[in-house]
């Protein structure tokens, strides 16, 4: 249906129109309603028209090599979206969906040119946008293709759970059974030599329980620092198994691609058997 100049006002790449301006480009773009989990496009239309969300909510998404589901871009209102496909003409390099009932103003290449005429600064403000969603893909790609799992799991970290692996550390290496051994040596041997003045005679009640209340202490924050070291392992394996899952899916591409040049060249074979002499067969 056709779009209302006040609804154009609201999106910030045509707030700058006048009246008369926004009256026109009004007259040439469509304000259409998409119902939830309904499509907007798909990735290999044709790329005759972007949109521009006004309300509700859309996620633009692409496929992998793995054809998993990434999330691209979730544009905010007033943003452009499938609007660099329209700019080169080809075909979607991403999918839209409606997330919840959403309004989009639909525009295409002769709608932008009436605006670039009349609003030459419009393009900058487009040029931004571009930009947002280039350095968005960038980003995208950093964090997919070198993802340290230790790096990862660092940056989530709290300071408890660094204390529980500081004490678990500790409390696994000989520094601490050598000064333990140490400290219960002398705490006893100071014990027997006072004799009826030692603090805590034989058999020492007050060393069991300190000794007990370490431990019931020291076990759980050990327990806390391996349940970090299995969520470690657990994201490793997750990682090996998608960078198995990439390479499994390279080997598969590049048995194709063998498989496919086995079949031109018996074709190619086939085309020169009949004008090879009888005599160069072999």
């Amino acid at each position: 249906m056709p779009c209302n100049p006040d609804v154009l006002k609201q999106v910030p790449l045509f707030a700058l129109l006048d009246d008369e301006e926004a009256a026109v480009l009004a007259g040439q773009v469509e304000l259409k309603t998409f119902a939830p989990r309904q499509r907007i496009y798909k990735m290999g239309d044709a790329s005759s028209r972007a949109y521009i969300l006004v309300s509700g909510a859309v996620r633009v998404t692409t496929v992998d090599e793995d054809q998993q589901e990434i999330v691209v871009d979730q544009p905010g209102p007033g943003e452009f979206f499938g609007f660099a496909s329209l700019l080169d003409q080809t075909p979607h390099q991403t999918g839209a969906l409606a997330v919840e009932e959403t309004e989009c103003i639909e525009v295409d290449r002769h709608d932008i040119s009436v605006l670039l005429e009349r609003k030459p600064m419009a393009g900058m403000d487009m040029l931004a946008v571009l930009g947002r969603q280039f350095h968005a893909s960038q980003q995208l790609v950093r964090l997919r293709s070198a993802r340290n799992p230790n790096e990862v799991i660092e940056s989530e970290t709290t300071t408890g759970e660094r204390v529980a692996d500081a004490v678990a550390r500790f409390g696994g290496s000989w520094a601490f059974i050598i000064t333990f051994g140490v400290v219960l040596m002398v705490y006893t041997w100071l014990n027997v030599a006072l004799g009826r003045s030692a603090w805590d005679p034989y058999p020492f009640i007050l060393l069991n329980l300190f000794l007990s209340m370490l431990a019931a202490i020291q076990a759980p924050v050990i327990m806390m620092s391996q349940n970090r070291q299995d969520a470690k392992d657990r994201l490793r394996g997750e990682l090996d198994y998608q960078v198995n899952r990439r390479a499994e899916s390279e080997i598969q591409g590049l048995a194709r691609k063998l498989n496919l040049l086995g079949d031109k060249l018996g074709d190619i074979e086939d085309l020169l058997r009949p004008k090879l002499p009888a005599g160069g067969q072999r």
